[in-house]
């Protein structure tokens, strides 16, 4: 599985997982941060990230 944090979340997160899920990231690092959300959710879906997020945003999108 890999993991896409959002931007709300420390990339120090996603270096402390890298074991379990070494492909993931947080926006940041892929250039992707302050973007908007619908813009993440997309880039997660096109390239099989699960996002980790505290906004709702998402969950939002999930139901659409």
């Amino acid at each position: 599985m890999k993991l896409l944090f959002d931007q709300n979340i420390s990339f120090r997160i996603a270096r402390k997982v890298q074991d379990d899920f070494p492909d993931s990231c947080q926006v940041r690092q892929i250039g992707l941060d302050n973007v908007k959300g619908i813009e993440i959710w997309e880039y997660a879906k096109n390239n099989q990230f699960t996002i980790v997020t505290f906004d709702a945003d998402f969950y939002d999108f999930a139901l659409n």
